[in-house]
């Protein structure tokens, strides 16, 4: 590996992120599934980088100062003139399980590799030592900002990049359209090294019937590293050959399951950056989702989200 390739590139949406309290007002925050993770993945020690692209407005401007304050890199955020990022809400349940509803249709995330400047994402990306993204991430860009994006990917690995993704599927999203998700996926997960999905996710869109046979239709594609969550119970970890289910340490009582998801993927694929084995990184994936459960809204309060 090129000693000069120490970043990692998280890329996708950031959106203004509305959160109601006990008291039933409403928090405003912001945070998309691959922000989460690069906020995590930073506090952890990782260099990283966000790839997205915002307004010229007041709540852009904040999403940026947050990323900076996060020591997130925010060289690859593009600022679209006259534009708004997107919005969403959440609501919680007595048990933690959210109900979310988006306003996000025009926001300019959408048009990442579509804007006059899209190269400087593509060299952001040729220059990483690792790529994170998303189904969602997916989701948002055109067919013609699709076929840039896969391109990219596949010129960076050629260039010894490796590429990470969690599939994340949101079949709302896709607008119901089962054939196209599979399509894109399916060559998504072609220029794929490791794979994070969530097995709930796996059974809705491609009918798994368990973790295993998530495991053997993802080598099919000939990743090489893949770890299934599979919420409380526990984590199934393929690498190397070697085949493990990873438990849950402690399971805890969520008080909001936002970003359980994302900050498993941040707590793994950091103790993997930092040569842990996948094993104990899927326990360090555990440990710092059950911290983040325990508070409300995406993106917890820096002190309480203690990194090892």
């Amino acid at each position: 590996m090129n000693e000069q390739k120490k970043r990692v590139v998280s890329i996708g949406e950031v959106m203004i992120e509305m959160t109601r309290g006990s008291d039933g007002r409403f928090a405003i925050g912001c945070g998309g599934d691959t922000f989460n993770t690069a906020v995590y993945l930073a506090r952890s020690g990782i260099d990283v980088a966000y790839a997205t692209a915002l307004g010229d407005d007041r709540y852009s401007d904040g999403i940026v100062s947050l990323a900076s304050v996060e020591q997130i890199d925010t060289g690859l955020i593009m600022r679209v003139p006259g534009r708004l990022p997107g919005l969403y809400l959440i609501e919680t349940n007595p048990a933690g399980e959210r109900t979310f509803n988006y306003w996000r249709d025009v926001a300019p995330a959408r048009e990442l590799f579509e804007l006059a400047d899209w190269g400087r994402i593509a060299e952001g990306i040729l220059s990483a030592r690792l790529v994170y993204f998303s189904g969602v991430t997916l989701s948002l860009y055109s067919n013609v900002g699709l076929g840039r994006f896969l391109a990219i990917l596949e010129m960076a690995r050629q260039q010894g990049v490796r590429v990470a993704f969690d599939s994340n599927y949101r079949p709302r999203a896709w607008k119901g359209d089962l054939a196209r998700t599979r399509t894109v996926f399916s060559e998504a997960l072609k220029r794929v090294d490791v794979a994070m999905p969530t097995f709930d996710d796996e059974a809705l869109l491609w009918g798994d019937g368990s973790p295993e046979a998530t495991i053997e239709r993802l080598q099919s594609f000939g990743i090489g590293e893949i770890v299934v969550k599979n919420g409380p119970n526990s984590a199934l970890v393929v690498a190397g050959g070697h085949r493990e289910f990873v438990a849950v340490p402690s399971v805890v009582m969520p008080v909001d399951t936002t970003a359980a998801g994302d900050s498993f993927n941040a707590g793994y694929m950091a103790a993997r950056l930092l040569g842990t084995d996948p094993g104990e990184a899927a326990v360090a994936g555990h440990n710092l989702a059950a911290e983040v459960i325990q508070h409300r809204g995406a993106i917890v309060p820096r002190k309480s989200a203690a990194m090892h």
